[in-house]
């Protein structure tokens, strides 16, 4: 049986299989077990899941190019979900772990931190500008400002990499798996351009 990739039912799929690691977040908090300390606990399983979503968002492009697999009208939504833990994740870590008598000294002599808020003000930029409306105002420029997830996802390794705290495995794969997507959702443009001899 063939699947039509953009069948309405599809979309509900895809959309309430992208709120189960959010109800699994709240299943925790109030009748579950979040550790020692559930504040970070929470705070870091959020950024994780951020972190997951954003990986998702960039294997659409290479799903296309590799596999034939067009799943573009999904794209919108897996990146708004991606800025929605993302915010969820700055949430967490402003009410549990954030010391507001000394915000932007941690801003400034915790390089994680600084990292991670400027990944986040680039995925509000992209989030903000995502539809229809915002496409058609910006024009030409829509796909200049939306490159900026190039930047975004290599943010999200360095910041992931600074609070790795010895769990390099997970690391390591993360990364790896990030910066794979990152290169293969490259216009191929670029790598054309890199071959082509230079003009006499």
């Amino acid at each position: 049986m063939r699947v039509n990739w953009r069948s309405r039912s599809v979309w509900w799929g895809v959309f309430g299989g992208s709120l189960i690691p959010l109800s699994e977040r709240l299943y925790q908090m109030f009748w579950g077990d979040l550790g020692t300390d559930p504040g970070k606990t929470l705070t870091e399983s959020l950024g994780t899941i951020a972190l997951c979503f954003l990986g998702m968002t960039l294997a659409i492009t290479p799903l296309k190019r590799w596999f034939s697999l067009s799943l573009v009208h999904l794209r919108r939504m897996q990146g708004l979900f991606t800025f929605f833990y993302a915010s969820l994740h700055v949430g967490a870590y402003l009410l549990f772990l954030a010391d507001w008598s000394a915000f932007m000294d941690d801003v400034i002599k915790r390089p994680y931190i600084f990292v991670g808020l400027a990944a986040f003000l680039i995925l509000l930029a992209l989030a903000a500008t995502s539809f229809k409306t915002m496409m058609r105002r910006l024009g030409r420029h829509w796909k200049t400002l939306h490159r900026l997830v190039y930047p975004a996802g290599v943010l999200v390794v360095v910041h992931y990499a600074w609070q790795s705290r010895g769990d390099y495995t997970t690391l390591f794969i993360y990364s790896l798996s990030l910066l794979l997507l990152l290169s293969a959702r490259l216009p191929q443009r670029v790598f054309h351009s890199a071959r082509s001899p230079e003009p006499e």
